[in-house]
């Protein structure tokens, strides 16, 4: 590992290089240190950026490789499997050089935060596990479409809701990267709780978004599956879990799953939110992320 800065927690935007590959990260705030990881695979880094939070923590942003201006895999698109990630996590937290940090990941980040806890549990000081859930595959998907159904019910007189349709159609279909960021931006009104009663007010959020293909595949073409349900009752860390009630992709169902099975955890359920909490409630988030991880950051912080 290489890094190309002296003070790895100073505010702005830094490369540190791992197994050969380029990773920049961002910093920014004062407090205990929290990494957050962004979701996707593929979209990046910004639409996390939570002023909120960084009143009171240190965020620090990775451009998860193969996403924004960080590095690429020579296998791209594929081989960005959990298991990969994690491995970049580690490598960050110790060249962050600070005992522990504590890990926020949304959606996919989700996915990899909570297996960086069960896996690598010796850095971190407990764990945000924002939008996630416990597993992935048929039965992940079938919720998803539940609640698409049920969304699509209640806005079906509205002109928007065949363009968001068509981008869930569009899904398979994804191929590089001009695909992908026109799909994300297709779907944002169903991840909202209320986009088109809002849109004034997150209409240049989406139209700020951009993502990178990414396969979810692993270097030889295999699913990189998730399911966690095993191993989740021996997770050590500190862990809350976050969820908007009307989030159609990493729903209630998920985040109540996430609750009953790791010891001790907290859930918080915002009412009056989708996939973007920390967008639409974020005073409301940074204030139970706040605690959280106020509660149990290091005494070294």
């Amino acid at each position: 590992m290489t890094a190309f800065e002296a003070d790895p927690l100073a505010a702005g935007t830094h490369i540190v290089e791992i197994d050969g590959v380029a990773q920049r990260y961002h910093v920014h705030g004062t407090g205990p240190v929290c990494v957050a990881h962004s979701g996707g695979p593929g979209i990046d880094w910004e639409y996390l950026r939570m002023p909120a939070l960084e009143r009171a923590l240190t965020m620090v942003y990775p451009e998860p490789i193969g996403s924004g201006a960080s590095a690429r895999l020579p296998s791209h698109p594929h081989g960005y499997t959990r298991a990969r990630y994690s491995r970049f996590l580690g490598a960050l937290i110790e060249h962050l050089g600070v005992p522990e940090v504590h890990l926020l990941g949304h959606s996919h980040g989700g996915f990899v935060a909570q297996y960086h806890a069960l896996h690598h549990p010796e850095r971190v000081a407990g764990v945000i596990l924002y939008e996630s859930a416990p597993l992935t595959g048929p039965e992940h998907v079938a919720e998803a479409m539940r609640l698409v159904q049920s969304f699509a019910a209640r806005h079906a007189d509205h002109p928007g809701l065949p363009e968001v349709l068509a981008a869930f159609q569009a899904i398979p279909t994804i191929s590089d990267d001009v695909r992908m960021t026109a799909v994300a931006k297709g779907l944002l009104p169903s991840y909202f709780a209320d986009y088109w009663g809002r849109e004034e007010e997150f209409a240049p959020f989406r139209a700020s978004v951009r993502a990178s293909h990414i396969s979810g595949l692993d270097e030889n073409l295999s699913p990189d599956v998730i399911d966690d349900r095993a191993g989740l009752g021996s997770l050590t860390v500190p862990a809350l879990v976050v969820v908007g009630r009307h989030d159609v992709i990493c729903g209630v169902r998920w985040a109540e799953a996430l609750h009953r099975l790791i010891p001790g955890s907290d859930l918080l359920i915002l009412e009056n939110s989708g996939h973007f909490g920390h967008l639409e409630e974020p005073e409301a988030f940074a204030r139970a992320v706040t605690r959280f991880v106020t509660a149990s950051a290091p005494s070294t912080a």
